[in-house]
């Protein structure tokens, strides 16, 4: 991890330069700077400018933009929702954004652009790929075989897991027909051009709402987790580091708030189902409140972290290294929130 030193530092150099400072009184400096410089990081009225998506990468903030909304929150936020991944991508790059959630594999790709410019500092979200069928013939991935399959996400994770699962499961004979979007795919299995599509969450249940003959007939993550040793991750919180190098103790005040928004967003569904619609990271209550369970949004940091993404790394990196950025990020990708 990249740090810049300590003001404890600042406080020795500074002492050394006056011939009459004793090294007990510059001790005592020592210790009086280091619990300012404590008291400073926890308390900093510094303002954070977070970016969230829409979709499940955001539900789990809604709360903290709640309390922070009504001034309840401990830390200063500018809490913006973005439509697309490539918005928050050139903020984050510009500085224009300090944190921000992202798909996993954008913060590899990230990483990698600026040089290890960026942390993570946790997983929000784990699998929300489903299998979406109209009928009841796919139960297992076998079944699988010889189907078609629409999709979209090509070049980016829903292809990989998916090529991931089939190939471990010896299926090798799925037509996937790849469209540019996600609302595409939902307008095809909703409108009965697809029998059989690959969707993630809410999309999933915009299309079983819009249309009740249509089911889940595989969750993916289930799936993955069968033949994967790690859990498949694929929404995450990323710093830039110099912001977290000036302001650590207002990012740890973040992770503390943030964690608390996702246990509330997960423990009070209807009610948080209200802020998701308020704060526009989906369209309606009523299908938040349905799609919520399915986006297993979770806060997960420290080595549960950095093994659910160290294997979906090197399964991206194996189909395709672009599709983290050319490499596997280091280990000072990973903050340690101590």
């Amino acid at each position: 991890m990249k740090r810049f030193l300590s003001a404890v530092v600042t406080a020795v150099v500074v002492c050394g330069l006056f011939a009459g400072c004793s090294s007990g009184n510059a001790d005592k400096a020592d210790n009086q700077q280091s619990e300012q410089n404590t008291q400073t990081e926890t308390t900093d009225d510094v303002t954070i400018n977070v970016a969230m998506l829409k979709g499940p990468t955001g539900i789990g903030a809604v709360e903290l933009m709640e309390k922070s909304k009504n001034g309840e929150a401990e830390g200063n936020y500018n809490i913006s929702v973005a439509s697309a991944a490539d918005d928050v991508t050139a903020k984050i790059i510009s500085g224009e954004v300090d944190i921000a959630a992202v798909p996993t594999n954008l913060a590899a790709v990230l990483y990698n652009k600026t040089e290890g410019g960026i942390s993570v500092i946790g997983v929000n979200t784990l699998g929300v790929l489903y299998v979406v069928e109209n009928g009841d013939s796919i139960n297992s991935i076998n079944d699988l075989s010889g189907k078609t399959v629409y999709s979209s996400g090509q070049g980016a994770v829903p292809e990989y897991v998916m090529d991931y699962v089939l190939e471990k499961n010896n299926v090798t004979d799925v037509d996937i027909e790849y469209m540019s979007e996600h609302a595409e795919v939902a307008t095809a299995i909703a409108d009965g051009t697809a029998n059989i599509a690959l969707l993630p969450e809410p999309n999933v249940t915009a299309v079983t709402m819009k249309n009740p003959d249509l089911r889940i007939a595989l969750d993916m993550t289930e799936e993955w987790n069968k033949v994967s040793d790690s859990d498949l991750a694929m929404g995450c919180v990323i710093v830039r580091n110099d912001f977290l190098n000036e302001h650590e103790g207002a990012v740890k005040t973040f992770i503390k708030e943030y964690a608390e928004s996702i246990d509330y967003v997960n423990s009070n569904v209807s009610d948080a189902a209200q802020l998701v619609e308020k704060y526009e990271i989906m369209a309606s209550a009523a299908a938040a409140e349905k799609a919520i369970p399915n986006c297993n949004i979770v806060f997960e940091d420290g080595e549960n972290m950095k093994a659910m993404l160290n294997g979906l790394y090197a399964v991206l990196y194996n189909a395709n290294p672009k599709a983290v950025g050319g490499s596997i990020p280091s280990e000072d990708f990973y903050y340690e929130n101590n």
